[in-house]
């Protein structure tokens, strides 16, 4: 089979187009046609070196997959051959999706939901699995709740809006004026260009000076020390962002605010749950971008430039 691999840590021209040898399914385990993946942060922080601990080069790696069930491995049960499936390969453990064949546990791939394509099922599997980790499972966001998503034009963000509206919160986010129309048509109510306004400023007015509920942080930065403004009491921070730098939280103390720090978990239940708001037509990504499987370092160079045009998902159609 083609796949990319990463020979050593470094730039997009770290990566070379290779021939390997398709892998077979153990016991428990369902190998999959890859049709679609797609281009996260994650995957250039990989590539550049950021984990070097977790890597063994060379390695596949990648980090969304969408496809069909090619062959099962003894003991499964819940697919056949033919079936349309999409997942999350487990993080650092084993190869990733940049190629033509992946193997998967059984427990951690869902049904791909009917109402989308291979190319937007592998734009939602990582970042609607961590958005709903972020907001369900770690916020418990609930009906009628204020939540501020920052980076509400990025690939996370735009879901995390979709999936905090379709929840009935009210939601706010902050994009680039150039970005104010996606912004609104993925459900946003309240969008604040960063560039120019206070986020913090523009809250406190909009809330009427109470603050929000729930801050979802996918930029870093100062996020973690400038939240408490703009929270409301008892408030909750999610961040997905890895913030080295030291910050004063003092704020957070006096709002009785809680932090969760996300590194996405893979499993079958939140796949599920994503694909019935697909198919309800409460969830769709945006394809910014595709690529094929050889320009998969062109595709990284582009996320990792922070394009000010692409909106939503890079996806990779591997077929």
């Amino acid at each position: 089979m083609k796949a990319i691999t990463l020979n050593a840590f470094g730039g997009p021209d770290a990566f070379e187009l290779r021939e390997v040898a398709t892998p077979l399914p153990g016991a428990g385990e369902v190998l999959v046609r890859v049709h679609a993946t797609s281009i996260n942060p994650l995957d250039f922080q990989v590539r550049r070196g950021d984990y070097p601990d977790l890597v063994q080069l060379p390695a596949i790696t990648g980090h969304d997959v969408s496809g069909v069930v090619e062959a099962i491995g003894a003991g499964v049960t819940a697919f056949a051959p033919g079936d349309e499936v999409w997942y999350t390969p487990r993080i650092f453990h084993g190869a990733g999706s940049y190629a033509e064949y992946h193997v998967a546990a059984e427990n951690i791939i869902g049904k791909k939901p009917a109402t989308l394509s291979h190319l937007e099922a592998a734009s939602l599997s990582l970042v609607g699995g961590t958005a709903w980790e972020a907001l369900v499972v770690r916020a418990a966001l609930r009906v009628g709740e204020r939540v501020l998503v920052h980076g509400g034009a990025g690939g996370v963000g735009h879901v995390a809006i979709q999936l905090a509206k379709s929840i009935g919160a009210r939601v706010m986010t902050t994009v680039r004026k150039a970005n104010f129309e996606f912004a609104r048509s993925m459900g946003a109510d309240v969008v604040i260009d960063y560039e120019n306004e206070d986020y913090v400023e523009a809250v406190m007015h909009e809330t009427g000076g109470r603050g929000v509920d729930v801050v979802f942080d996918t930029i870093g930065g100062d996020t973690l020390s400038r939240t408490p403004h703009a929270l409301a009491q008892l408030g909750r921070l999610v961040t997905i962002v890895d913030i080295a730098q030291p910050q004063n939280l003092i704020h957070a103390w006096g709002k009785n605010a809680s932090y969760h720090f996300v590194f996405t978990r893979q499993n079958q239940g939140k796949l599920d749950e994503l694909s019935a708001l697909a198919e309800r037509g409460q969830l769709r990504p945006h394809v910014g971008a595709t690529y094929s499987l050889a320009e998969i370092p062109l595709a990284h160079a582009r996320l990792e430039s922070r394009d000010n045009g692409l909106r939503g998902k890079i996806a990779i159609d591997v077929m």
